[in-house]
């Protein structure tokens, strides 16, 4: 009889404890991109209980009758609590913190995690970030990480440095999540003409060799662009904008999932006509798709490609008169380039279980860029009306796969990356001759084209690859990394013309190999402040037309780049601001530089040695809520151990365009009172360099300043910007042979306006 009734005690107590208790399910997502948070810790505000979402957004919890509240945190956003609602799905939109920069990455080793955990200069451009900046071209949003002066050269073509001069050198990875965007050895140094601005969730900025896990060519740095992904609700976004100078634009994103399939399109168009220059027009359409299958909870099928169309009047350098005069008649009257491109990728990722996970990428990429190029023109010495040029092309197809698997263990948090790649990437290349009119001013006024074949080859290109990482945490709060690749690249020159020094070599295989290391260590003092050093080897084999185009043997040899670097971070107690610093050595040998010729050309060479030295800082700091301050900005010296020049020794000589001093400041101001008002003003900061390898001649640098104003009300969104406020005389580049000194203007002051519609579909539930 007690028995029973203990029983029926215990089932009574049981039946009430259930009647006391709710199930609370909900999603939650990125309160800028809409995509769904995997990991997010939801728990009970007071109480035990809790759970992490899965991998598209959604949790499910058990909540006692008496709690009201829920806690949603998660690393690099502001933690929220929300009161939960019986019988309805919730819906929980996190906001990204604008100081902590503590924040999960990809980049670093190929997977996701904590930035206190990579021993590396590393640097996120946020999302919001992007939709405050409202960039045009990228360089507006890169030069805000520090150690980075992407140079720009107009209508979205550049160049770059990054713990480098500025050049025309591969010396930087681009790529579009984890792929590199055209295939290594095969004129990649204006590559980001390729980027389609409106279809990114973020950029990460690795400064410093990151060529253990991604190769050649990621010698100053690699910038990974990572595309948006399929939103948790139905999304879509539509935006024009324009500015006084003929620029035009068009932006749309559209996105959703479907049960187990995700889908996001997006993509742009712009055209600019009747610039500050003439003959400085250009046009370009850029559209993205992604498609995510989440098969299973192990399974995740991802296929995504990218179109450009691109086409752009080129513009050269002016003299100092026609520079400081403002006088920006542009010399080359028909100059072009035209670039077509189509990337494909399929991604397999498995998770077998919380100890492996494997990816499988497949990818193919068609690439012909055609042009007349303005560098390619040559005076004729006898004749002052006379030049000669021509228009070429540079064509390639890429057929490549990277197998990648990490195996996580319980013994001291220790993982092991390993994976192989594989990329063949047949390449042609052809030009012909034009004869070039010019006027009495030195206009290039017209041409003709002749059947004059100048060079005419097929290279066919095999990159292959093996890398290992492995890290483990010694003791607690440190991390221990170290990772080595192997690459080997095969080149099959075959020259379809006699070999000579304007046709190119003869028929040709060369190889060139390399294992580069990298070892690194992170410690973490807790309460946000943490430390690293880390050693790293960079490898930048010749690219193919710096190796076989107009040279009768092949002389270029592959540079290489000792690293050493060491870093941290403080999230200073007490105030809402964060501070990243580092400093580097990193010196190179057979390092390929530009050197101009007498008749206005470019030839590639090997520096014997050099140094380059420098310190990097970022600053973020909210000293009230409406108000956040960002500096950033690097101090560098870059030096020619060993260099001649036409036989004369440059040794100990400071290296051309190479600024010291970078710095990027920038203040965005939203006031309480004025609700979805954003105000902002930012100064960008290029000290003096010289401009020629003997160190005669200097340019000054310049200030820019910019100013934004935004206002958001409800589903839209409406901007002013103005670019170069003071309306300042600057040079994006400045160089000096003993024949001429050229000038590369920057843009004039440049209003743009622009407005946006966005339209968020409720959670089906």
């Amino acid at each position: 009889m007690k028995k029973l009734l203990l029983t029926w005690c215990l089932i009574i107590a049981y039946t009430a404890m259930l009647y006391g208790q709710k199930a609370v399910e909900g999603r939650i997502i990125d309160a800028e991109t809409k995509e769904a948070l995997q990991g997010v810790s939801v728990s009970i505000s007071g109480h035990a209980t809790g759970c992490y979402t899965d991998a598209q957004g959604k949790f499910k919890l058990t909540v006692p009758q008496y709690h009201d509240t829920l806690q949603a945190s998660y690393i690099g956003y502001t933690s929220q609590k929300v009161a939960w609602t019986e019988n309805r799905v919730m819906l929980i939109a996190l906001e990204p913190n604008r100081t902590k920069l503590n924040e999960f990455i990809v980049t670093s080793s190929r997977d996701k995690q904590e930035r206190k955990d990579a021993p590396i200069a590393i640097s996120t451009i946020s999302k919001q970030m992007m939709n405050e900046t409202k960039a045009t071209s990228l360089e507006q949003l890169l030069n805000k990480v520090s150690g980075v002066y992407m140079v720009d050269l107009g209508n979205e073509q550049h160049t770059m440095a990054i713990r480098q001069p500025i050049g025309y050198k591969s010396l930087f990875l681009y790529m579009e999540d984890g792929v590199p965007i055209r295939t290594t050895g095969d004129f990649n140094h204006n590559a980001l003409i390729e980027i389609n601005m409106a279809a990114l969730s973020r950029i990460e900025v690795v400064r410093g060799p990151a060529s253990s896990l991604y190769g050649s060519e990621a010698v100053g740095g690699a910038i990974n662009f990572i595309t948006a992904n399929p939103t948790a609700l139905p999304y879509a976004k539509v935006q024009v904008e324009a500015s006084d100078w003929g620029y035009r634009r068009a932006d749309v994103m559209v996105s959703n999932t479907f049960n187990k399939v995700g889908i996001v399109v997006g993509g742009y168009y712009a055209k600019q006509s009747n610039g500050y220059m003439d003959h400085s027009d250009f046009h370009k359409l850029a559209l993205n798709v992604k498609v995510d299958y989440n098969i299973n909870h192990r399974f995740k099928w991802t296929n995504a490609a990218s179109i450009v169309n691109y086409k752009t009047d080129q513009v050269g350098g002016l003299d100092s008169a026609h520079f400081y005069g403002k006088d920006y008649r542009n010399f080359h009257t028909f100059s072009y380039r035209e670039v077509k491109a189509f990337r494909y990728r399929s991604t397999l990722t498995a998770n077998w279980d919380a100890s492996n996970q494997t990816n499988l990428t497949f990818f193919y990429r068609n690439n012909e860029i055609g042009q007349n190029p303005f560098y390619a023109v040559k005076n004729v010495v006898n004749n002052p009306l006379k030049a000669r040029g021509e228009i070429n092309s540079d064509a390639f197809a890429s057929y490549g796969v990277i197998l990648q698997h990490k195996k996580s263990f319980k013994w001291k948090e220790a993982a092991v990356i390993a994976g192989i790649s594989m990329d063949n990437s047949p390449s042609d290349y052809y030009a012909h001759y034009i004869d070039i009119d010019r006027n009495q001013a030195g206009y290039y006024i017209n041409y003709t084209s002749t059947d004059s074949v100048l060079t005419n080859y097929h290279v066919n290109l095999l990159n292959s690859a093996a890398y290992v990482q492995a890290e483990f945490a010694p003791i607690e709060h440190m991390k221990f990394v170290a990772a080595l690749r192997y690459d080997r690249m095969d080149y099959n020159f075959n020259n379809y013309l006699p070999p000579s020094a304007f046709t190119g070599a003869p028929d040709e295989k060369n190889y060139f190999q390399a294992w580069t290391p990298k070892l690194g260590i992170t410690y973490d003092f807790g309460k946000g402040l943490g430390t690293y050093v880390n050693y790293s080897v960079g490898f930048a084999p010749p690219n193919i037309s710096e190796l076989y185009r107009g040279v009768k043997v092949p002389t270029l040899k592959p540079a290489r780049y000792q690293n050493y670097e060491a870093g941290g971070w403080w999230t200073i107690p007490g105030y809402a601001a964060t501070l990243e610093l580092g400093v580097y050595r990193m010196n190179g040998t057979n390092e390929i530089v530009s050197v101009r010729l007498a008749d206005g050309s470019y030839e590639n060479r090997n520096a014997g040695k050099t140094t380059h030295t420098g310190i990097e800082w970022n600053l973020r700091y909210e000293p009230i809520r409406s108000i956040l301050l960002r500096v950033s900005g690097t101090y560098a010296e870059h030096k020619f151990l060993a260099y001649q020049e036409q036989g004369k020794t440059y040794d100990g000589n400071i290296m051309n365009s190479a600024p010291k001093v970078i710095s990027n400041a920038e203040v965005t101001f939203k006031p309480v009172v004025l609700k979805g008002v954003r105000m902002g003003l930012e100064w960008q900061y290029v000290g003096p360099y010289y401009m020629d390898v003997a160190n005669t001649k200097k340019y000054d640098g310049y200030n820019l300043l910019n100013a934004r104003l935004g206002y958001n009300y409800k589903n839209i969104e409406c901007w002013v910007n103005c670019r170069n406020v003071a309306n300042s005389i600057y040079a994006t580049t400045a160089e000096k042979t003993v024949y001429a000194t050229t000038y590369r203007p920057g843009p004039k002051r440049t209003f743009n306006v622009g407005l946006a519609y966005t339209f968020t579909g409720k959670n089906k539930s």
